[in-house]
């Protein structure tokens, strides 16, 4: 008489262990359907295969028993069973999003204590892990990204094979709280992001820019840097520059009307008989920059904005700026000889020491500015008491 244990189709628990009686695979399906609450009507192996003759049942054998369906799945793979050795075994098998993984319950649990996989398989069904036909247990993840954790447990390296996106991969270590490898990843995708480029643009770069766009489109250059770039007697005109970094930039004779200079640095340029009709330089940095002869009069009537800009040091002598907003402008120690302000805005100013010699400053509105050290000899028009300087 031999002693067997019995399963239902691949389940590797609640089995039943009993004493075949009879000579036949009929004798044991009738035993079967007894002791397992079923109608069996096959037996299998561990492997899947089907015992027709019970000559080929040995004692103590697990067999598997059948209902109506083979105890193999579409593709003739066997049943994923763990073996009963009176505790649980090592090796499992995992089916991620579809996909199977096999590896042991240590590689799982060891190396990372306190992840959510070693909770999972620390304790055998502590969490009520789900199998699906095979006996494998249920992780509904994506497999491309379970794979390098897997073997990142296994061997405690990151290998990710190419197309992988280290993204996706982060994003699962931390759903597994596989904490040691997200120092790994984030480490591994700040290295993979391109170095930033931080190198000036050049003219023949800027030049090449210019004539891929189209004379309609707006010219978007906000933030860029152009330091020290020649852009000298180029049309620049209703182009942003907000923003932009044009310190030390060559910009003799170019044509910026209408262009945005706001908050731009344009230290130490060079923009002497440059055309800025209608410019918008609000905030920007032109300290020691070089403004000689330069047009900021628009015969339409829309006014050059330079309100609160730095124009420390600079040199405007002979500039062309009437109806020009400098109001609360910085023109410390500036040079505006010969300039013509008629009509401009220069209330809140800081004149300081601002050679003005040679001005017209006829209906310019100096209210509350300050000219102490201003030099303003040779005057075209004298200054009125209505302009209330101070």
């Amino acid at each position: 008489m031999k002693r067997v244990t019995l399963f239902v189709r691949g389940n590797g628990r609640h089995g039943k262990v009993v004493k075949l009686q009879g000579s036949t695979i009929s004798d044991v399906l009738s035993l079967a359907s007894a002791k397992l609450g079923i109608r069996a009507t096959g037996v299998y192996n561990d492997k899947g295969g089907q015992i027709d003759d019970i000559a080929l049942i040995r004692d103590d054998d697990v067999l598997y028993l059948s209902d109506g369906d083979p105890c193999i799945d579409d593709q003739n793979e066997p049943m994923i069973t763990e073996p009963l050795t009176g505790g649980q075994t090592d090796w499992l098998t995992l089916n991620v999003g579809g996909r199977y993984f096999t590896t042991t319950r240590s590689t799982l649990v060891s190396k990372e204590p306190d992840s959510m996989l070693s909770h999972m398989f620390s304790d055998r069904d502590a969490w009520g892990n789900k199998r699906d036909h095979r006996g494998a247990f249920l992780i509904d993840r994506s497999p491309e990204y379970f794979e390098p954790i897997l073997n990142y447990l296994r061997h405690g390296q990151l290998i990710v094979n190419d197309g992988v996106n280290l993204l996706g991969v982060l994003e699962e270590a931390k759903f597994f709280g596989i904490d040691s490898l997200i120092e790994h990843l984030e480490l591994a995708i700040k290295n993979s992001q391109p170095a930033e480029d931080h190198s000036p643009i050049s003219r023949k770069e800027f030049i090449r820019f210019l004539l891929a766009t189209p004379t309609k489109s707006e010219l978007r250059c906000q933030g860029l840097n152009f330091s020290g770039a020649d852009l000298s007697r180029l049309d620049l005109r209703y182009i942003n520059f907000k923003m932009a970094n044009l310190s030390g930039c060559n910009l003799t004779q170019a044509n910026l009307c209408g262009s945005c200079l706001e908050r731009a640095d344009l230290s130490g340029s060079v923009l002497d008989g440059a055309n800025l009709q209608g410019v918008k330089m609000l905030c920007s940095n032109a300290e020691g920059a070089s403004l000689k002869g330069c047009n900021f009069e628009d015969p339409s009537g829309l006014k050059a904005n330079l309100e609160g800009a730095n124009l420390k040091g600079v040199d405007m002598e002979g500039s062309q700026m009437t109806g020009i907003n400098l109001r609360v402008a910085t023109l410390k120690n500036a040079k505006l000889k010969n300039c013509n302000l008629r009509g401009a805005t220069l209330a809140g100013t800081d004149l300081e020491n601002c050679d003005l010699s040679g001005c017209d400053l006829q209906e310019a509105n100096l209210r509350g500015s300050n000219v102490k050290g201003a030099i303003f000899e040779e005057m075209l028009t004298p200054l009125h008491m209505s302009q209330s300087v101070r």
